[in-house]
């Protein structure tokens, strides 16, 4: 993926004299002790970050980490002390007030904590402001942003007005005054903090579902960790104004870069951050629908196992069949399509863990992974699914093989 933004040892220091405190801070001087000794504030020191275009990419950190600076500084609002934003291939810390300006109005988009509506205009009102200030057209400007209040799912509500609606339904309007000027990067200061819990959730997954319609670059700041491991592509962890460590949720799961890292992602559920993809396992053991039942007997004896996944010439798959079945069958002179089960649960390899748990618990026979044409991709026992929450994943190039069960359990 193509790099759209990158940071280049950014350092944020407030006070009077910000340059002059740099060199304390090479010496190893904490943020306290230049507090104390200097009376200037520490917010951010050599961050470096690159963001690839399409991505969901998470700071995250407790209070006073230095995140909601530091997102300040890829619009400039805080302009940094030192290093370099690299804007599509452009140093914009460099920039005039007017190329400035433009960047804000075209490329940039914020998303604040507190909604910042305006409470005396319509919601169309509202989501067309920055389309007005632009001097576009009446007719142009509302029709955009009708368009992006239907892909917040707030049609209808155009003409009400920012207190008769709740506070997701607010942030909703937000999010679509920020998308109705088409920008590049969305800067998301902890958007969803002000919201109760069920709201909050409802929100990750509309974001999720819009990100995936619009793959916009989303730069987004949050205190809870498994909000960052839910939302986030990639995710970098930051520790008084300094950033820890940068990864997949994964890998920042598997392999943290200190004890901070261990400390900070200790309770994290594990069920909403590994996926199907996680924990499958590559079938090694399938016949074809057009295969006898003979052919599968040996098969599932050959493999060591009481039953196979069936599928057609293209690999999508059909069915599964136990030994009992088969030995039925034959007896009956049947066909392996007239006595092979039909009912099996089938979910996608970006499905979660903890919505694979309802699914394991109630089926006879393992998961089957599928691609969105039917493709069978993997399997997942039930076992897995419930080891996927206390252990390491499961290496996805691990085969299934012999004496592990097929059979219902």
């Amino acid at each position: 993926m193509t790099i759209q933004i990158s940071l280049k040892n950014v350092s944020k220091i407030f006070g009077p004299k910000p340059k002059s405190v740099i060199p304390m801070i090479k010496q190893g001087m904490t943020k306290e002790e230049i507090l104390a000794k200097t009376n200037h504030t520490v917010g951010v020191y050599d961050a470096s970050m690159d963001i690839k275009k399409g991505e969901t990419f998470v700071i995250m950190g407790l209070s006073g980490s230095g995140k909601s600076t530091l997102i300040r500084c890829f619009n400039l609002l805080n302009k940094p002390t030192d290093g370099e934003i690299v804007l599509d291939g452009e140093n914009i810390v460099a920039y005039s007030n007017s190329q400035l300006k433009k960047v804000r109005q075209n490329k940039i988009a914020m998303v604040f904590q507190h909604f910042g509506l305006f409470t005396h205009r319509t919601i169309l009102s509202n989501v067309e402001y920055g389309l007005e200030i632009k001097q576009m057209p009446k007719a142009k400007r509302r029709e955009i942003a009708m368009k992006n209040i239907e892909i917040v799912g707030l049609k209808g509500y155009e003409h009400k007005y920012p207190d008769e609606l709740s506070g997701g339904m607010q942030q909703r309007v937000g999010l679509a005054r920020a998308l109705t000027n088409d920008p590049d990067i969305l800067l998301m200061d902890e958007p969803f903090s002000a919201l109760d819990p069920l709201i909050r959730r409802e929100m990750q997954s509309e974001l999720l579902d819009i990100q995936e319609r619009l793959q916009k670059t989303i730069i987004f700041i949050t205190h809870d960790v498994n909000e960052a491991f839910k939302i986030g592509d990639r995710v970098a962890v930051m520790k008084d104004g300094k950033v820890v460590q940068i990864g997949t949720p994964e890998e920042i799961m598997e392999s943290p870069a200190n004890d901070y890292i261990s400390e900070f992602i200790k309770d994290i559920d594990r069920s909403k951050v590994f996926q199907a993809s996680h924990i499958m396992m590559k079938p090694n053991a399938v016949v074809s629908v057009e295969d006898g039942l003979n052919v599968a007997v040996k098969e599932m004896k050959r493999n060591g196992l009481s039953s196979v996944f069936v599928v057609d010439d293209h690999q999508l798959l059909k069915g599964i069949l136990t030994i009992d079945q088969a030995i039925k069958g034959i007896k009956e002179k049947k066909a392996l399509s007239d006595v092979m089960s039909k009912d099996i649960q089938r979910v996608s390899k970006d499905c979660y863990v903890t919505d694979l748990i309802p699914k394991a618990l109630t089926s006879a026979f393992p998961l089957a992974v599928v691609t969105e044409e039917g493709q069978l991709e993997g399997i997942i026992l039930r076992v897995h699914v419930l080891s996927g929450l206390i252990s390491e994943e499961v290496d996805e190039t691990e085969e299934y093989h012999p004496r592990e069960e097929l059979s219902p359990v």
